[in-house]
């Protein structure tokens, strides 16, 4: 049996549609296999789907609206990436603040693939050491961040990766990452 590093961890998954479905499922697996508790937030409530690749896939239901969704209430933040969902929630306010809010309380997030670009909108890649997909290391670059082509980089509270063929170095970063959270938080 798997050690449940993170009983009870409640950890904010943010999405809009189009994400990129196995960014969000493999590592919500992960995460529920040692112990989180995980919500899948989008902008509106009822459903939002998948991608794989360029080829719309499955569909997820919703447990919260974003607008409902209050940082104090969760532990930690998952954002998968998917260009055109990430593009989408980079410009919505309140998935900046949200993010905003989570990093300024020393929470930790794991973002992967197009997913920094939420990073980037809200202000909080300046002086921190990051990888995402290479088409948007330029916007890392140009917002003050510092960009490594690796698979898995962590930088304090953050976790980032370039994308699908990262997830087993992101998700044991990731689970790394908020076990140490977890326990510097008792």
């Amino acid at each position: 049996m798997q050690e449940r590093k993170l009983d009870g961890m409640r950890v904010a998954i943010i999405v809009n549609n189009d994400f990129e479905q196995v960014e969000m499922t493999e590592p919500r697996k992960a995460l529920d296999q040692a112990g989180a508790q995980t919500t899948l937030i989008a902008p509106k409530p009822g459903q939002v789907i998948g991608m794989n690749h360029d080829k719309q896939a499955d569909q997820f239901p919703v447990d919260m609206a974003l607008e409902q969704a209050k940082p104090d209430q969760f532990d930690a933040v998952l954002l998968p990436g998917g260009a055109l969902n990430a593009d989408t929630m980079r410009m919505n306010p309140k998935a900046q603040e949200f993010v905003r809010q989570m990093n300024g309380a020393g929470k930790p997030l794991a973002v992967i693939c197009h997913a920094p670009w939420l990073l980037v909108s809200a202000g909080l890649v300046s002086g921190r050491t990051l990888t995402s997909w290479p088409t948007i290391q330029d916007d890392i670059r140009n917002a003050g961040g510092h960009w490594e082509d690796r698979e898995m980089v962590r930088d304090r509270n953050l976790v980032t990766s370039r994308g699908p063929q990262d997830i087993p170095a992101f998700n044991k970063g990731m689970i790394e990452l908020f076990a140490e959270q977890r326990v510097g938080a008792r």
